[in-house]
Parts: structure tokens; sequence; C-alpha cells
């Protein structure tokens, strides 16, 4: 008898661990946040959380999870596992990162944060067919499919990236558009990296605005990564040919150098920056008063009145203890446009990484999907990945970004 009932026990134990694996497969786990609703979607991210570049991918990952935290509390169908993973701004690192992620069950990625690790990245997501949408990789070659000076495409194109972020180009346009209707300079120099894919792409879209709506550019000045300690030559060459505006299509830890050599050899134009140098006010060591006047353009500004931004900016200062930066909004956008893709095709998280793409790449694209988000209204998708906002521009005064109406 005794026997009987040990085996009976074994058999049952044997039957609830059979039935434990199977809840667990599909990405359908269930956990304490998500209601047993049985509709889990694993999703996971990539960005430098430790390095000179974690600013970016810390303010990403903590937008992220507020938006994640958001709606799983609201108990619905749809629920939200998000895993995080450090790159350190690593292409190679991030590529590990990714690996890690798909052990964990990965399902779409809302990544990379940085461009080099993202291009890295693409190409894999791409093979294995995981939908990707990057909250701030901006680079046209995150996309790829994009042609050269010669008609040549050199980078095929991932179909299955997507960008919350503007493109490059796209930036160096925008800010030659707004600085050329707000009559924020008439004569311009420009200091950019000239070994960087970031601030090149945005310097040559910049300078071919700047001809065509009569912006006239009277300074150009280079750097590379070798190089970027002491901007001296560039800096008196624009003070002499008297440029009342300097752009700087850079990331801020460049940016603040340049500003601190502008100051002590007493030139001081208008500098106006683009989303690198989102987070120069919570540089260590830096003199912020070094940054008063500056401009950025930005899709997002963390003093704007409306409920979103007032709500998702109290929430992030209540947890986090600081103020969010664009990066920071990226990331919760990301998570939302996810969510509304997942609600209008009625997807389900027991779906393949395949069909899930497909299906999203699909959404993302289709002229009746757009959404409202912290970093623009109607968002919407091109066919090649390119988002389509409207971009702001924000004014730094007494160490707080402020939003710009020239009116």
């Amino acid at each position: 008898m005794a026997k009987k009932l040990a085996a009976f026990l074994l058999a049952l134990v044997m039957v609830c661990a059979v039935m434990a694996a199977c809840g667990k497969s599909g990405g359908t786990e269930t956990n304490d946040n998500n209601n047993g609703s049985g509709n889990l979607f694993t999703i996971g991210g990539i960005g430098p959380l430790t390095g000179g570049a974690a600013i970016y991918g810390n303010a990403a990952k903590n937008g992220a999870q507020i938006a994640v935290d958001e709606i799983n509390a609201l108990g619905g169908d749809i629920q939200f596992k998000l895993l995080y993973e450090d790159d350190e701004h690593d292409p190679e690192k991030s590529l590990n990162a990714y690996n890690s992620l798909k052990d964990q069950g990965l399902q779409v990625l809302l990544g990379t944060v940085t461009t080099s690790p993202c291009v890295e990245v693409s190409a894999s997501t791409n093979a294995d067919r995981i939908f990707e949408l990057t909250p701030s990789a901006s680079s046209t070659d995150v996309l790829g499919g994009f042609e050269d000076a010669d008609g040549n495409v050199t980078i095929a194109r991932k179909d299955n990236v997507f960008q919350m972020c503007f493109t490059d180009p796209n930036q160096g346009i925008a800010s030659a558009q707004y600085i050329k209707e707000n009559n924020l300079g008439a004569k311009v120099a420009v200091i950019y990296k000239n070994d960087d894919a970031y601030s090149t792409g945005i310097y040559q879209k910049f300078a071919s605005e700047a001809e065509s709506v009569d912006l006239e550019i009277v300074s150009v000045g280079t750097f590379t990564t070798d190089t970027a300690t002491d901007f001296s030559v560039q800096l008196a060459d624009a003070k002499q040919k008297e440029a009342d505006l300097l752009f700087l299509p850079m990331y801020y830890e460049t940016a603040s150098l340049i500003l601190a050599q502008a100051d002590g050899m007493g030139y001081a134009p208008v500098f106006f920056g683009v989303d690198g140098m989102d987070g120069i006010l919570t540089m260590e060591n830096f003199d912020v008063s070094l940054a008063e006047g500056v401009f950025l353009l930005t899709p997002f500004s963390a003093d704007a009145e409306d409920e979103l931004t007032k709500n998702f900016v109290k929430t992030y200062q209540d947890k986090f203890g600081e103020t969010p930066n664009q990066f920071a909004a990226d990331g919760y956008d990301t998570v939302y446009a996810l969510y509304y893709a997942i609600q209008k095709g009625k997807l389900t998280a027991d779906m393949s990484n395949e069909e899930l793409c497909e299906k999203l790449i699909e959404i993302f694209t289709s002229s009746d999907f757009s959404f409202d988000g912290l970093t623009g209204s109607n968002v919407t998708w091109s066919t090649t990945g390119e988002v389509s906002k409207a971009p702001k521009a924000v004014i730094i005064e007494n160490g707080v970004y402020v939003g710009y109406d020239n009116d």
C-alpha cells in the first residue's frame, strides 16, 4: 500500500511539473504583475548602463520601465516583462547582450540605445526575424538600404528595424531650417567630428539644407577621436570670421569642452546642438553656467504643460531623483508604440518571433497606424523605418531646459 501511495504521489508531482513547464512556453509565462492574463510579452533592451555613455542607456531604460509598469498596472490582456542588458556602448558587447536576451526568451527588442552597437545588433535581429524598435540610435546605417553619393546601396535594408528618434540627416535638415526660420544666426560656424558617422551625417545634411534656405556658413572646423581635446584653432577661425552662431552636431562630453574653451577666449556666439548634447546639465564636474543660452533641437521638453509630460516628469523625478531627458522619453514611447501596435493587431504572446515580427512590420508601416506620445503627436513611420514627428527646440536657462518660443 505504501509503495502504491508513493508511486501515485510521484506521478502527481511529474504531472504538475509538466503542466508548469507548458505554462512557460511561447512567451506566455505569468507573474504577479500580469494578473494572470497569460499574454505576457518578453521585451528586451540593450544600452550603455555603465561607461561614458551611461547617461543615455540608463535614461532609456528608466523611461521604458515606467511605461511597462503603467501598462502592467492596467491589468489588461497585454502585459510586458522587460529585460535589460548593458553593452557599455561597445558593438561586440552589444551582440553578446543580444544573444543573452535571446536565451532569456526575447520576443521584441527595444534597442539598442547608441548607433554603432545598434548597427551591429540590427544585422542579427534582421536575420533572426525579431522586431526591433530603437529609442535613440539615429544613423541611417541602423535601418540600411540607403544609397551613397554614387547611388550604391552599401548596407542591405533591414525591414524589421524602426527608429523612435530622428535620423541623423533629418536632424541636420531640421536644425538648418529652425535656425533660419527663427533668425538665430546670420553667420554660422560648424564644428563636427569627421571620423564619427553620427556627427558627419548630421553635418552633411545641415550644410546642404543651409545652402537651400540661404543660411550662410562662414567657418567649418573638424576633429577626430584623437584630437577631441583642443578646439582653439576651430574656435579662433569662427571668431575671426564673426560667426554669431556655432552649430555643434556632437555628444555632450565634447561640447562641454568647446563651451569652456570658447568662454576662455571670450567668444560668445549662440550655441546650437542636437540630441547628443542632451545630458550636458547632469555631466559630472561641468559648470552648467557655461551652457546658459544653449539651444538643443529635441522632440521632448520636460517643461511642457501637457498632462502626459507632466505626469511622466513627476513619476520619473519621484522614482529616479532627476528630470528626464529625451532619451528617457524615447524609451517610454517605444514601449507604448509597441503596446498600441499589439492592441491594433490583436497579437498574442504565443506567436512565434517570426510571426510577431512580420505582423509588427505590417502595422508600423500601415497608413492608419499612429500614436501620441511624449516625443510627438500623430507619430508615424515610413516603410524604411524612419519616424515622422515634429522637432522642438529647448533653450537652457538657469540650469534647466525651457521650451523655446520665438513669438
